[in-house]
């Protein structure tokens, strides 16, 4: 891949990879660092990396990153300190994108990247258990199960109002 494949890389990627990865970790900064980390690894190994296979060269990478994040983050156990003063407010909010985030939130991690990248990125089947390090079938069971359990969750009235 020459500099200028890999600058068109990060040019026409770097937005979709960096949705997908926040849309799984919910934290700005993470997802960033992890972003900027694949894109880091695409750069080192720019002389296997043919530009036809950057896009999901991108996905994997920042997969892979994304779940060795996460293993850290669960290794680590923080305090949360709570302040006596923390109103709490009760008003609903009839908000799409915060039904479906928080419908997305109680998937697994391996069901959230399967619905995010087939759903949100348009990937196949085949491109998917290429990412995930699953064979085919497993990704549409998983993925059948992870729209199943979203169907679920988004049906019950008490969840969407």
């Amino acid at each position: 891949m020459t500099e200028r494949e890999y600058n068109e890389c990060v040019r026409v990627y770097a937005d979709n990879v960096y949705r997908f990865i926040l849309k799984n970790l919910r934290h700005e900064e993470d997802s960033r660092d992890v972003v900027q980390s694949a894109f880091e690894k695409m750069w080192l190994h720019r002389e296997e990396v043919t530009y036809d296979k950057s896009k999901s060269y991108l996905f994997t990478v920042a997969y892979h990153q994304m779940i060795d994040h996460l293993r850290k983050l669960k290794r680590v156990v923080l305090k949360d300190e709570f302040s006596e003063h923390v109103s709490i407010s009760n008003k609903p909010v009839n908000n799409l994108k915060k039904v479906l985030d928080d419908a997305l939130s109680r998937l697994s991690e391996t069901q959230r990247s399967l619905v995010l990248l087939k759903d949100y990125e348009g990937y196949s089947y085949e491109e998917i258990g290429k990412i995930t390090s699953l064979s085919e079938s497993q990704v549409k069971v998983y993925l059948h199960r992870a729209r199943i359990q979203l169907k679920n969750y988004l049906v019950k009235p008490e969840n969407v109002i």
